[in-house]
């Protein structure tokens, strides 16, 4: 056994439990060690130290972090580097900025780590039964972790997308995108509850989920999200911002490229924390049907 994981909230914990049913041997590491203990009785090796994890998996080592962006990262490295040997890879598949996992890269190779970060896509599902992962990094440390990749992975759902940062930044224009086609369709079934029309919107997202140009998960899962409650009044339409669109924007700005809607969806988050409208109620139910994400009752 070479892979270990660190971080086992909603994401990281759906990809051990993915990774177990298909019969690989994963050590996992977390602060809450109940859910360590859970894993454990689910067939995964229990550590409850960083460096007990590091100990009990061989060298080379792949190890997975699902931790927070940010400050969480570089922490979890500080505490991890005393405890690797050259050659060992560190993987960030958490939606980490990418110019952090540049200078990550450049600091773990001056210590003979390979580092790579990966994207990953696909919400609780897609950890759970198949994710969609972008890579960027070291080629041979790519190459050394595709059966990993392959395993986590629906059938053709990764890559190698370039040296390092790229698959930080191909994730976080991909959550760009997502961000324009969750405020379409918000805005879609804004303007169909407005329209006089009784519609039920699970049989019109039902309806378009099949065969037309706009089918897709997302439509899916707002199918779901109707089918709990047509009008969502479990919902405020108060949308988070995880930080993607936000760097979408900034690079836009940088690289002088014009991503009006992107824009537009990313500013029409900020609005939503002071007015609530059915398509806020939208985008914050696709949130929370694909990602777990937290919402804001009405009540």
């Amino acid at each position: 056994m070479n892979t270990a994981f660190i971080g086992l909230g909603k994401m990281g914990l759906n990809m051990v439990e993915h990774l177990l049913e298909l019969g690989e041997k994963v050590a996992v590491y977390d602060l809450s060690s109940d859910v360590v203990e859970a894993l454990a009785l689910k067939g995964a090796e229990p550590a409850y130290s960083l460096e007990q994890l590091v100990r009990t998996v061989q060298h080379p080592r792949v190890v997975w972090l699902m931790v927070p962006a940010g400050n969480p990262v570089d922490e979890v490295l500080a505490s991890l580097m005393p405890y690797l040997d050259r050659g060992d890879i560190v993987v960030d598949g958490g939606n980490s900025h990418y110019a952090d996992s540049v200078q990550r890269a450049v600091r773990l190779l001056e210590q003979g780590i390979r580092f790579l970060d990966a994207g990953t896509s696909g919400g609780l599902e897609g950890a759970r039964h198949g994710a969609c992962i972008m890579v960027g990094g070291d080629r041979d440390a790519y190459i050394a972790i595709e059966p990993l990749l392959e395993a986590l992975c629906v059938p053709g759902g990764y890559g190698y997308m370039g040296r390092s940062g790229s698959g930080h930044y191909v994730k976080m224009v991909h959550n760009g995108i997502e961000y324009g086609m969750m405020q379409a369709m918000g805005e879609g079934f804004d303007l169909l509850e407005s329209s006089g029309f009784e519609l039920d919107h699970a049989e019109v997202a039902r309806v378009w989920s099949n065969g037309s140009v706009i089918r897709g998960w997302l439509m899916d899962l707002a199918a779901r999200a109707f089918e709990k409650d047509g009008k969502l009044g479990y919902l405020a339409g108060n949308i988070a911002d995880s930080g993607e669109g936000r760097w979408s924007v900034e690079a836009a700005l940088r690289q002088q490229v014009s991503i009006p809607v992107i824009s537009a969806s990313l500013f029409r988050r900020y609005r939503s924390r002071s007015e609530n409208n059915f398509s806020d109620k939208v985008v914050a139910a696709l949130r929370h049907e694909f990602g777990g994400h937290g919402f804001t009752s009405e009540r």
